[in-house]
């Protein structure tokens, strides 16, 4: 079941959804918008093979920093997070979908899920579009949709990226930004 904007404000109410900051305009008909942060991590074009069990140093694959805007290139692949952080109980799950706005200027997110239990700021990847396109910290980026499961998931996620703040990179790597 989806929830909607007065099921969100009870679980809010309960302490049983956090979300932080919480701005008057977060909260929706059926989920969350949720702000761009400053972190983001472009993916680097190389040549070199990214093994998953000798993945080496990040930054043969990523440039990471901070701005206040970020432009992303034509199709060029990025790590951005979100200003919010969020704590889903163990019964209820997110999607993360792009906000049309942003949709309609030709960049994408994939596919994105929130598992029950999970607690920190987004890290989500965005593909560009045709050309390039200025985003800017603060600006409402991300709708997350927030479904009710049938029973309370056995085992919440706990996952190395509980807890995340700012932009986190694959878990592959033994250092991690954020």
């Amino acid at each position: 079941m989806i929830l909607s904007d007065r099921d969100i404000r009870a679980l809010l109410a309960i302490g049983d959804l956090v979300v932080e900051p919480l701005s008057g305009d977060t909260v929706r008909e059926n989920g969350l918008d949720l702000r761009l942060g400053r972190g983001f991590c472009r993916f680097k074009r190389s040549d070199r093979v990214l093994d998953p069990r000798a993945p080496g140093s990040p930054g043969e694959f990523y440039e990471c920093g901070e701005g206040d805007e970020i432009i992303v290139g034509p199709g060029e692949h990025m790590l951005l997070h979100t200003q919010e952080y969020i704590r889903l109980p163990g019964y209820v799950a997110g999607l993360v979908n792009l906000r049309s706005t942003w949709a309609r200027t030709g960049i994408y997110i994939p596919a994105t899920v929130v598992d029950a239990g999970f607690e920190g700021q987004l890290t989500i990847e965005v593909v560009g579009s045709g050309f390039p396109v200025k985003l800017y910290p603060g600006d409402r980026f991300l709708h997350l949709v927030l479904v009710k499961l049938q029973s309370p998931a056995m085992n919440p996620y706990r996952g190395r990226y509980q807890g995340q703040r700012g932009v986190r990179l694959p878990k592959l790597f033994a250092k991690n930004t954020g």
